[in-house]
């Protein structure tokens, strides 16, 4: 019984080392055991070498790297606000001559929405003075403070100043009027904006281009 035992390990012993030699290293959909009998960035996913989905890498699948993000602008983390968590960003999408965005209503007033006085000036506006903040990214460290930009939408276009920052990083406290964080690509107006585009300010929310003007 012992001498049999010993032959059948033996027998599964030269089947494996046949399947897998030790210095054996599999292609795409070649065999594995682990991840270390798989070329480069492959990964051994169900006996079979192949891209690594957490890496994002497809060259089974006819490429050889992920495609990044537009404009490569990533969450840099996340904010919770009661029961939901945000993403934050320190960086917006690319500026162009006509910038994809997102047009929201905020009240620069005191009292308002805008929750602090505008951050370029210290000061509230009321709201048929032509205004808005930008998401972070595009605010660039007060560098538009203001700067005058053009937005457009529903073939009309409407200039406006820059007065404050969209904030893309902290929120859900009274500074920001318990709102969270904005996302990256806003373009906050005031009412008079939003008039001058002949938009519906119950929508909320509508897509825009902007530029510098």
């Amino acid at each position: 019984m012992r001498k049999s035992l010993l032959v059948y390990l033996s027998l599964l012993s030269s089947i494996f080392y046949f399947t897998f030699p030790s210095n054996a290293i599999s292609s795409c959909n070649g065999p594995c055991q682990t991840s270390d009998d798989c070329d480069g960035q492959l990964i051994c996913i169900n006996g079979k070498c192949n891209d690594d989905p957490d890496v994002g890498t497809n060259i089974c699948s006819g490429g050889s790297s992920p495609s990044p993000p537009e404009g490569n602008c990533q969450p840099s983390g996340t904010l919770t606000c009661g029961d939901n968590a945000y993403p934050t960003y320190t960086c917006s999408p690319p500026e162009s001559s006509s910038t994809d965005a997102q047009l929201t209503l905020n009240d620069f007033s005191e009292g308002g929405d805008g929750g602090a006085p505008s951050e370029c000036d210290e000061s509230y506006h009321a709201k048929t003075e032509l205004v808005v903040a930008l998401s972070t990214g595009w605010f660039a460290g007060r560098s538009k403070c203001g700067s005058m930009i053009r937005i457009s939408a529903n073939g009309r276009s409407v200039t406006a100043k820059v007065v404050d920052e969209c904030d893309s990083m902290h929120g859900c406290d009274s500074e920001h009027a318990n709102q969270p964080p904005c996302k990256n690509n806003i373009v906050d107006g005031s009412d008079a904006v939003w008039e001058a585009l002949g938009l519906d300010k119950e929508v909320g929310v509508v897509p825009v281009t902007w530029s510098m003007a």
